[in-house]
């Protein structure tokens, strides 16, 4: 015990200890002045690596410097690589007696280099970063630095449509997996000069570009300054997906509700930029994530928006509706049938009565069953070939149903509750509050089963207290509901028309509350009136 006491402390005090190959950061060293020696140090760090293309030349006809080209096969475009650079560089110097190196670098960054995005590079450091991310990389023999050409030219998945998020009415787009992209789409939606972008790298290994976009002076101070510092605080091998950084900058980790909101759909994270929120995006993903979130957040769809003010309500109920039947209807089925028996009218007692006869399991157990079938079933259709999947989970729900009841180890009613639940969670718009629905179903069956209808008021006040505790980067997560705000209810249960629908959340936004100064229409005269 006492040795395995001393390496615990050793691995604790010397982080690389507990890995037998500890990750070897970037050189942070200066640029070498002979070119040789640059061209040997990349290639002996990058490990002679063969989609690593390395090009020498000498510039103009006559040779007066000696130039090199870094790039990386596949991730930069080799054709404007030949068209703007070679080109360009291989042809006479413009006037062959500047010969100093301060004018000749100069010479060829504002004369000769026909491209748009370059910059100067001193170290390594940076020369890697930019390389490894599809920049064109020239060195010149005699120089301390070198350029940074911007020619990435990745294969990307293109604009598609979403497939998570659809809808009838409104913008198909949806977002790809390249960061430029994606603010590309955001830019096309808010054409304002106030829409600021702030990129950053993240992960030690992959650094990945992930990039905040807000409206300068609509976001809140606090909230910015917020997000930046958790941001700056992580410190990690790889980011990968915006996952990662969900879980690294969210304010409660153990709590089954998402306290970040995340969508594919630019006009979706447009909306929310309006009402004052920040968004992250990462590169390597379509997922945008958006903060502060609100419960209500997860309620709301694009096309409650797009169509008119009382159907969008009418939906609006409806989903809430469904949430309390996906959470509540398997707890009040097993309640009712083993404690309050008395609730059912007698008809409808002596119907499941007579159901229930034959079946050999209480009802907890029974609904306890079909439950975790139905959530294999549910999980296998995701995983397997898209060409079958809808097959199968169609058949493997009636065959296993159907034969349950045949065989009398369910009886009917449970399996028309169990379809009842399973269709509402789907009618819910946000996949992470279905699986926090699906995740709390379970123990409110447990406590229906054991304590009935008191079982169940305990559940629900227990979920709701943990909800009125959990805060999305300091702003309480049931806001308008608790606590109260009589002025944002417009955009709650049910949704104000356009024009009452005049200020931005109060809680998200203190600085810039009035986003229109519109009136209700006026009703036009009779036409048929002489």
């Amino acid at each position: 015990m006492g040795f395995l006491n001393r390496t615990i402390t050793k691995v604790f005090k010397n982080p690389s200890l507990g890995h037998p190959n500890p990750t070897k950061e970037l050189p942070k060293e200066p640029i070498k002045e002979k070119l040789q020696d640059n061209i040997q140090y990349i290639k002996t760090t990058l490990g002679n690596s063969t989609d690593l293309v390395i090009r020498e030349f000498f510039i103009g006809s006559k040779h007066q410097i000696k130039a090199a080209i870094f790039y990386t096969d596949g991730l930069a475009d080799s054709k404007a690589i030949q068209d703007f650079i070679l080109e360009s560089l291989i042809l006479e110097l413009p006037d062959p007696s500047l010969d100093t190196q301060t004018t000749n670098y100069q010479l060829l960054k504002d004369h000769m280099l026909t491209v748009g995005d370059i910059k100067d590079t001193t170290e390594f450091n940076s020369l890697f970063t930019s390389l490894l991310s599809g920049d064109v990389i020239l060195l010149l023999n005699g120089y301390t630095k070198g350029f940074t050409i911007g020619m990435r030219d990745w294969k990307d998945r293109g604009v598609t449509e979403s497939a998570t998020e659809t809808v009838i009415r409104g913008p198909k787009e949806a977002f790809t997996e390249s960061l430029r992209t994606n603010t590309a789409l955001i830019r096309r939606k808010i054409k304002d000069p106030n829409l600021w972008l702030e990129t950053q790298q993240i992960g030690r290994v992959t650094q990945t570009d992930v990039a905040l976009m807000y409206i300068n002076g609509i976001v809140s101070d606090e909230i910015l300054q917020e997000v930046h510092s958790r941001l700056d605080r992580i410190d990690i091998d790889g980011i990968l997906e915006s996952g990662y950084i969900e879980e690294l900058i969210e304010d409660e980790t153990y709590t089954p509700f998402p306290t970040i909101h995340h969508t594919e759909r630019p006009d979706v994270i447009a909306a929310a930029l309006m009402e004052g929120k920040v968004a992250i995006l990462v590169d390597g993903t379509p997922i945008v994530m958006t903060v502060p979130t609100l419960f209500v957040s997860f309620m709301q769809t694009a096309e409650d928006y797009y169509q008119r003010a009382d159907v969008s309500t009418l939906v609006r109920m409806l989903r809430y509706f469904s949430i309390f039947i996906s959470l509540l209807a398997p707890s009040l089925y097993v309640a009712i049938t083993t404690f309050h028996q008395e609730m059912l009218p007698t008809t409808l007692l002596i119907s499941l009565a007579a159901q229930r006869e034959g079946v050999p399991l209480p009802a907890f157990i029974e609904a306890l069953l079909m439950e975790l079938a139905f959530e294999i079933i549910r999980e296998a259709s995701v995983r397997m070939p898209q060409t079958i999947a809808q097959s199968v989970s169609i058949v493997g729900t009636l065959v296993i149903g159907t034969a349950a009841v045949d065989a009398g180890i369910v009886s009917a009613a449970m399996l028309i509750v169990v379809a009842i639940t399973a269709i509402s969670s789907f009618v819910l718009p946000s996949f992470d509050l279905a699986l926090t629905i699906r995740m709390l179903r379970f123990p409110m069956m447990f406590l229906a089963a054991s304590f009935g209808l008191f079982g169940i008021i305990i559940g629900v006040i227990a979920i709701v207290l943990h909800m009125c505790s959990l805060r999305s980067f300091g702003i309480p997560y049931l806001s308008p509901f608790a606590p109260y705000n009589l002025a944002d209810q417009k955009d709650t249960f049910f949704r104000m028309p356009h024009w009452a629908m005049f200020t931005r959340p109060r809680l998200i936004n203190k600085k810039n509350i009035v986003r229109e100064k519109s009136s209700p229409p006026e009703k036009p005269g009779d036409l048929t009136e002489e």
